[in-house]
This record gives structure tokens, C-alpha cells and sequence, in this order.
């Protein structure tokens, strides 16, 4: 029963991270220490653990639910500009307005 509990959990931040695109990667390495790449490379860990094959590409595809490199494709949600400049990392785009700069982790 406890695993399931840890899965289901584990699935529910996969969602929610999913959802909340207005969170970037270097934003969660600031404040949490981990990244969606991060759960990428864990899950990766993980496969490897129990003797499966599954490439960083695969891995990251599982996470983010769609493949790595068409997920800078996916508009971005604005955040607030005075959240963006407390960060320090304003980035005004033509015709979309301030957006907080990609993790290039």
C-alpha cells in the first residue's frame, strides 16, 4: 500500500507540472533543489535499477508527456513582470510579454 501511495503522489506532481508551465526549471532549482529533468534523470536511475533500458530522451518524454524537444514549442504562461524582475530574469518577448528565461538544465 505504501508504494502505491508513493506512485500516486509521484504521478500527481508529474500533473502538476504538466500543468503549471508558468513554472520554469531554474525556478524550481532555486527554490526546491530539483527540476523536471531531475525527475526525468531519477526515473532514468530508477529503470536502470530494475534492469530496464530507458534512454534521457524517453525519460524526459515520461515527465514532461510530450517529446523534450517540442516542449519549448508550448506557449509559456505569462508570470507577473514584478515576480520576473524580483527574479531578476526579465525576458520581454515580441508580443508576449514578460516570461521568465528557460532552464537549460
Amino acid at each position: 500500500m505504501h508504494m502505491e501511495l508513493e506512485a500516486a503522489a509521484f504521478r500527481r506532481l508529474v500533473e502538476h507540472l504538466r500543468e503549471r508551465s508558468d513554472v520554469q526549471n531554474i525556478d524550481l532549482m532555486e527554490l526546491a533543489g530539483f527540476c523536471r529533468n531531475c525527475l526525468a534523470n531519477w526515473y532514468q536511475e530508477a529503470a536502470a535499477s530494475k534492469g530496464l533500458s530507458l534512454s534521457k530522451e524517453e525519460a524526459r518524454e515520461i515527465i514532461y508527456g510530450m517529446p523534450y524537444e517540442t516542449e519549448g514549442e508550448v506557449p509559456k504562461k505569462s508570470c507577473q513582470a514584478a515576480q520576473a524582475l524580483w527574479l531578476g530574469r526579465l525576458n520581454l518577448e515580441e508580443n508576449e510579454g514578460p516570461r521568465l528565461s528557460k532552464c537549460l538544465v
